[in-house]
């Protein structure tokens, strides 16, 4: 029979073995390391100089010093000393310093959302991915546009060159003041995203397009109607498909 386990190898207690408290709480202490895996860091490429009891972390390919050659390894410090951990395919770690959850799959340690395809929300995901790294992305950028005035505004985000814009949404965030409406648009295309929207608070738009691929820059403007712009503000959202090239 073996002496221990066949994943986390917990040691087993043996018929008639004297100091069976030693094995047992050895095996204690690997479970309060491996179970519930919680690592800090995963770049340190030299240990800590002042760990905390039960401080973990998973070891890079380049750690020196005592972990050198523990690559891809989890390192817990231990009444005085550092113990090493082999992961097996399937282990979960949480990294506290990246707030995400990363997966063993036997080769490397992988981002979860990566590992069983999940999209994650953001700014800008790539829903998918080709295997030389070319990617289809959804995105969208946020501006609020405040102090308005004159007889328009542009926006200081764009939309960027090759993007795919779906439309671009807004929300009068601050009654508009000096017009009577405005459009939401481009330079040549004043209401492309829509037309004499609303001045009051709360006033909203979604402005749904073609979709229609952009080829440089391009800002939104706002554009006055019914007199010049003499106050308020108003939120903007571009909302876009992009494309990202294989490595």
């Amino acid at each position: 029979m073996s002496e221990t386990t066949a994943h986390l190898a917990l040691p087993f207690l043996m018929a008639a073995q004297a100091q069976k408290h030693v094995t047992h709480n050895e095996a204690l202490r690997m479970l309060d390391s491996m179970v519930q895996l919680s690592v800090l860091d995963r770049h340190l490429t030299a240990p800590p100089a002042v760990p905390a009891e039960g401080a973990r972390y998973i070891v890079p390919a380049n750690a020196t010093a005592l972990w050198a050659g523990w690559g891809n390894s989890v390192a817990c410090w231990l009444d005085g000393a550092w113990t090493r951990f082999m992961p097996a395919p399937g282990w979960l770690a949480w990294v506290v310093d990246e707030a995400q959850v990363l997966v063993w799959i036997g080769s490397a340690w992988v981002p979860m959302i990566s590992a069983m395809g999940f999209v994650a929300q953001g700014a800008a995901v790539a829903v998918a991915k080709g295997p030389d790294g070319g990617t289809t992305g959804m995105a969208v950028t946020e501006q609020t546009l405040s102090g308005l005035s004159g007889a328009s505004r542009d926006s200081a985000i764009v939309i960027p060159d090759r993007a795919i814009v779906l439309g671009v949404s807004s929300r009068t965030v601050t009654a508009v003041t000096g017009a009577t409406s405005y459009d939401c648009g481009i330079a040549g295309e004043p209401a492309k995203f829509g037309g004499s929207l609303g001045v009051a608070a709360g006033s909203t738009n979604r402005g749904v397009i073609g979709p229609q691929a952009f080829y440089a820059d391009t800002k939104i403007r706002l554009t006055a109607r019914g007199g010049n712009f003499t106050g308020g503000a108003v939120r903007i959202a571009i909302h876009m498909l992009t494309v990202g090239l294989p490595s």
